[in-house]
């Protein structure tokens, strides 16, 4: 056997460099760990990236909400719908409480819409890392995500609850009366906001101490008393006005009433105090979750 049979083929000078398709892959992530920033931040590129993890988790819980229910999503028409009746009638026809030049009915329902919404926000959002424990302990991807589900979850149930909302307007006839319906959608972005800075907040509580969930009932049975569910702000005296105006849903209802009802006029200094504390809240609750993140898989 010759030696030039012998010898290994040797790679030809010419040939074209070989690259790991990885290398190749724009869409391929570096991930580079470093400690956890005290600052409260949300990284938009990277939730960008896990969009439809983002949108699965969103579908997952619309499906579970009402699955194995006789009624199904007929839920979100029925509860808005019985609770007005109710406190029509206990609120309405018995204590009087203050209504203004709305019919009480209508008034009341336009409450019940978006305490509803920011109920339920509230309550999926801080349980939300102890409800996917498997996904938390062992599985990658932005944790604030969780919560930011959770929040958005209500919001089916917020359009149906819309449907009431509108026949009742239809019922007795009161309609927008100018521009300020476009505002609309604003104010239901406070709740929205101020949901996920105490979802943050909240869940966090939640991942470390199990009381969390005993707690939010109790809170949420005070909260539309002082809120305005049941009666016009406007009508109350106007030192409660202010206190009640460090509550971000007051300004939430209040402000959703003038845009659709055609309600009084918000003043403007107590909504600006109520915007402030739905963001004060936001910033101070997503502080708190980046700060414990690191350590949510060891304490859950």
């Amino acid at each position: 056997m010759s030696q030039t049979e012998l010898e290994p083929p040797r790679e030809r000078l010419d040939a074209e460099p070989r690259y790991d398709e990885a290398h190749l892959d724009p869409d391929r992530r570096v991930v580079v760990i470093r400690p956890a920033s005290r600052w409260p931040h949300l990284d938009l590129r990277e939730l960008w990236h896990y969009r439809e993890l983002m949108l699965r988790l969103v579908w997952r819980d619309v499906v579970v909400r009402y699955k194995q229910t006789f009624l199904g999503i007929t839920w979100a028409l029925l509860v808005p719908a019985f609770t007005t009746a109710i406190y029509a009638i206990v609120f309405g026809k018995f204590a009087k409480f203050p209504h203004g030049n709305t019919a009480y009915p209508v008034l009341t329902a336009a409450g019940v819409v978006p305490m509803q919404y920011f109920a339920s926000a509230l309550t999926l959002s801080s349980t939300s890392l102890v409800t996917n424990l498997p996904l938390v302990t062992k599985v990658y991807f932005p944790r604030v995500m969780l919560p930011m589900a959770a929040v958005l979850v209500p919001l089916v149930d917020l359009f149906f609850g819309m449907i009431v909302l509108v026949g009742m307007m239809a019922i007795y006839s009161v309609w927008p009366t100018g521009i300020q319906v476009v505002l609309a959608p604003a104010f239901i972005g406070l709740a929205v906001i101020t949901a996920l800075g105490i979802g943050f907040l909240l869940s966090t509580f939640a991942a470390r101490w199990r009381d969390v969930p005993y707690m939010i009932p109790v809170f949420l049975q005070v909260l539309p008393l002082v809120s305005g569910v049941m009666y016009a702000i406007d009508q109350i005296p106007v030192k409660w006005q202010w206190i009640f105006a460090f509550n971000p849903m007051a300004g939430v209802i209040t402000g959703w009433r003038w845009a659709l009802l055609g309600e009084a006029e918000p003043n403007w200094g107590q909504m600006s105090i109520s915007v402030t504390m739905g963001l004060l809240l936001f910033t101070l609750g997503l502080a708190i979750f980046r700060t414990n993140e690191p350590r949510f898989a060891d304490t859950i």
